[in-house]
């Protein structure tokens, strides 16, 4: 019997290493490649994650229709990060150490994409953010070292700041702003650094500067302050949710000036928490503008349409263009290795993407422009297109 016993135990321990060593191998020998798509599903983001998510799946869609990639269909994983940093490198970690998948693209918000990175780069496996913008995303803020499997396919805040200073200096024509920052997101903190820098540069000076943080609800007491500074434009780096609110509370208390902002303004729902009268007279940097005429977007579109029933945001068309862009890395590096495709990705030059062609330079960061959005009876209308 204890010879019995010692046997069963000892196939059960050659079965529990197999399992590791089958687990460990990833996608290999699999009919499906995985990739993770990490976003915002839930939360204060969860428009703009669902959108990117939205845009991967049907990128995913096409693909598989056309015969996949390397003779596998390609099978998407949702991960979920709860619009929190501490959830979405819980997530990044199960995608990775349970779904196995061989790369992962989402995320929006750069705090989220920062937690994420950091497993990615500890597990080796590639990341290609969607639409975080802050330069800490990709390259490490302590030692100044590009983050070797992180990219992105979005344009940085240096760029996006730099095109809203310089859209309120010369298209507005203003040279007194008031800034509202959201003191808990790195994406607010960084665009609002880059936005200070290039309107002090070119003339302008800041008349208060008020902080708020993610989830407040009354902002009214800071808008006091604001209103009575005099100034001829409000510089608000958030995301919609509190955007909204401060919107639609600002006009409440007699604010008629300008209100200037970021790509974290991207969202339907951005017209019904602020009210589309009262988002008259408000612009934001983008990414794209669903009213691009190019033979790219037009298609874009009416495949979106067609699969989800509504118009996409820039978040949808990014996480399109990534999931496009992490594909043909696929195939150009003729394996789902994950160090393969991230040799392939630090590759990419001149994607054709809805965005626009697509290079990932040194810092493993997209260039490209930006559009100018203005917004009139709660609908985007395209404004201006800034080059890099």
């Amino acid at each position: 019997m204890r010879k019995m016993k010692s046997k069963v135990s000892a196939l059960v321990m050659v079965m529990l290493v197999l399992t590791g060593i089958m687990a460990g191998c990833g996608n290999m020998g699999s009919n499906d490649i995985k990739i993770g798509l990490l976003n915002e599903m839930t939360g204060s983001n969860a428009t703009l994650g669902t959108s990117s998510a939205n845009g991967a799946k049907l990128a995913i869609k096409e693909a598989n229709a056309k015969g996949g990639v390397l003779g596998k269909q390609i099978q998407a994983v949702i991960g979920d990060n709860k619009s929190e940093p501490s959830e979405s490198a819980n997530a990044m970690t199960k995608l990775i150490s349970q779904d196995r998948v061989a790369a992962v693209t989402g995320v929006f918000a750069s705090s989220n994409a920062i937690a994420a990175a950091s497993v990615a780069e500890g597990s080796k496996v590639p990341f290609l953010a969607v639409g975080a913008t802050n330069p800490k995303v990709t390259v490490d803020e302590k030692t100044g070292k590009v983050k070797e499997y992180t990219f992105r396919v979005c344009f940085i805040d240096p760029f996006q700041g730099t095109v809203g200073a310089n859209f309120v200096l010369n298209t507005l024509n203003f040279k007194k702003a008031a800034i509202l920052v959201d003191n808990s997101s790195d994406y607010s903190k960084g665009l609002l650094s880059f936005f200070k820098e290039a309107f002090s540069k070119g003339g302008g000076s800041i008349v208060i500067e008020e902080a708020y943080l993610q989830k407040d609800q009354d902002f009214k007491a800071i808008l006091t302050k604001v209103k009575a500074a005099n100034p001829e434009v409000l510089y608000v780096p958030g995301y919609y949710e509190e955007v909204g609110k401060i919107v639609k509370q600002a006009r409440e208390l007699g604010i008629t000036a300008p209100i200037v902002g970021g790509d974290g303004w991207d969202s339907p729902k951005l017209a019904e928490v602020a009210g589309a009268e009262a988002l008259n007279n408000t612009y934001f940097t983008n990414h794209y503008s669903v009213e691009d005429t190019s033979a790219a977007s037009k298609a874009f579109v009416e495949a979106y349409k067609k699969e989800y029933g509504q118009m996409p945001d820039a978040m949808a068309v990014l996480g399109y263009d990534a999931a496009n862009v992490l594909i043909d890395a696929i195939k150009r590096a003729n394996s789902a290795e994950p160090g393969k495709i991230r040799e392939a990705l630090a590759q990419t030059k001149d994607y054709p993407a809805v965005t626009g062609a697509t290079t990932l330079n040194a810092t493993h960061d997209a260039v490209k422009s930006a559009v100018i959005i203005e917004m009139k009876n709660g609908k985007q209308m395209f404004k201006a297109t800034v080059k890099p």
